[in-house]
């Protein structure tokens, strides 16, 4: 395990908890150094899936990442949602929970989409006023990560690097930097990404995402349905070795292969990191205390998965 950022491990590669690998995780017990479960799933769930996800916690380090925070909207933050989320984050021994840079409703409703918001001075004062109330209630690491987006604001003032860094240091928070939701991001709306990697604020990524998306020609759609293409890859490569690493994570949330199809493609990472990580196997229940269908983001819908 490599020194903390911000406080918490590189807890080394893993995978999202998706309902269909149950039964695979629980009988083979694979040597995937951690899981990443979205929090809405198993919030309101006392069935089978958090039998699961119970047993899972035992043996595997979890963080766990949302969809429906909402930090950008301009509805009062929902307490109710928050006490759901920290209750869980307890249950679980989550190391950190993450959400998006976006919002997802208004006047009380779910649109179940990650929404852009404009990059200017009043909606990063209005973020980062949330960010703080948001961290001090859930008692633990709140993580943004940057949205794939497909229309842009034509008030932005600011690069999106440029609002996720004046936001980290404003409110102290970490960053979960989806290195595919920057390539899409950069072909949807004609920047360099590799401009986007360098000028993040390096020391505050606790966290990477990898994924597919589909490529449409004139722009692409993030959907997590295939493997990590090689510029993605390229663009990881620069991004670890300008972090010095960080707790790093495979989303395969469509057309889902078997679990060693999945585990497989996040080890890939191993072949662009500038420094490796050693081998980590599952913590056991006494280390952890020691320590203390699918999701798929879409321009139009994000439909959190069915997990009973």
């Amino acid at each position: 395990m490599t020194l903390p950022r911000l406080g918490q491990p590189n807890l080394g590669l893993g995978v999202g908890l998706r309902t269909v690998h149950f039964t695979h995780i629980l009988n083979e017990q694979p040597e995937v150094d951690w899981f990443e479960i979205i929090s809405e799933n198993f919030m309101d769930s006392q069935g089978r899936p958090r039998h699961v996800l119970e047993q899972i916690a035992e043996r595997y380090r979890v963080v766990m990442h949302g969809v429906s925070l909402s930090i950008g909207s301009t509805d009062p933050l929902d307490f109710d949602y928050l006490t759901k989320l920290r209750r869980l984050a307890h249950h679980v021994n989550a190391l950190w929970i993450s959400d998006h840079l976006c919002w997802t409703g208004v006047a009380g409703l779910n649109a179940h989409d990650l929404l852009p918001i404009p990059l200017n001075e009043a909606t990063l004062a209005h973020v980062a006023a949330r960010v703080r109330t948001v961290q001090d209630f859930l008692e633990r690491p709140l993580v943004l990560e940057n949205p794939s987006t497909y229309v842009g604001f034509a008030g932005s003032t600011m690069t999106e690097w440029e609002f996720l860094t004046r936001m980290a240091e404003a409110t102290g928070c970490g960053l979960l930097l989806d290195v595919n939701n920057v390539f899409v991001s950069s072909v949807n709306h004609d920047f360099d990404p590799v401009e986007y990697i360098r000028n993040v604020p390096h020391r505050r990524v606790v966290q990477f995402h990898l994924a597919g998306h589909t490529d449409c020609g004139t722009h692409r759609i993030d959907t997590h349905d295939n493997h990590v293409i090689d510029p993605v890859w390229e663009l990881y490569r620069l991004a670890h070795e300008l972090t010095g690493g960080a707790s790093t994570l495979l989303e395969w949330d469509a057309r889902i292969p078997e679990f060693p199809v999945v585990h497989a493609e996040v080890l890939k990472a191993r072949q662009y990191m500038t420094k490796r990580l050693p081998p980590t196997r599952p913590v056991s229940t006494s280390t952890r205390a020691a320590h203390g269908p699918p999701s798929i983001p879409h321009p139009l819908s994000f439909i959190i998965p069915d997990v009973a």
